[in-house]
């Protein structure tokens, strides 16, 4: 097997295989983050909820850092072929929209880590309903991410 075709193929199958690592991480926190709705107190859902969490953050660093080798590593296509893809776009676009709509939960969930002790107090006193809403939009647009993307490798909307 040529080395080139070795690392393209490795480079694509980590980016898929953190859509698989990222969906199921934001799913899993919504599954804690209900079951916190209905028992507050539970160390373990929120010990779950924490592990989850921080899945999720590794997927999104790991979608970044093999994205921007895929778009300027020129290992697969060249970065033209991206940044001339109106996919591209709706793409990162997406993605920005799932960053931004991360930042309530993110830090909501910080403050819970750093409290230590008070974190059921402060459990009690968050608006769960509105971190599930969020978390499940992120997920939405999780799974559009990747409609998008498979329309854009198959080069749809060059311009």
């Amino acid at each position: 097997m040529i080395p080139g075709m070795f690392a393209r193929a490795v480079l694509s199958g980590l980016h898929v295989l953190t859509l698989a690592l990222g969906l199921g991480a934001v799913f899993a926190r919504g599954r804690r983050l209900r079951d916190l709705l209905q028992t507050p107190e539970d160390d373990r859902a929120l010990r779950r909820l924490y592990q989850a969490d921080s899945l999720w953050g590794v997927a999104a660093l790991l979608w970044i850092a093999t994205g921007l080798a895929r778009v300027f590593g020129r290992l697969e296509k060249q970065p033209d072929f991206y940044l001339r893809n109106g996919f591209f776009w709706v793409k990162m676009g997406l993605f920005a929209l799932v960053l931004a709509l991360e930042i309530r939960p993110m830090v909501t969930l910080l403050r819970w880590r750093a409290a230590k002790s008070g974190a059921g107090q402060l459990v009690r006193e968050a608006n769960l309903p509105a971190l599930i809403a969020l978390n499940n939009a992120e997920i939405a647009v999780v799974v559009a991410i990747s409609f998008v993307a498979a329309l854009m490798a198959r080069g749809a909307w060059m311009f």
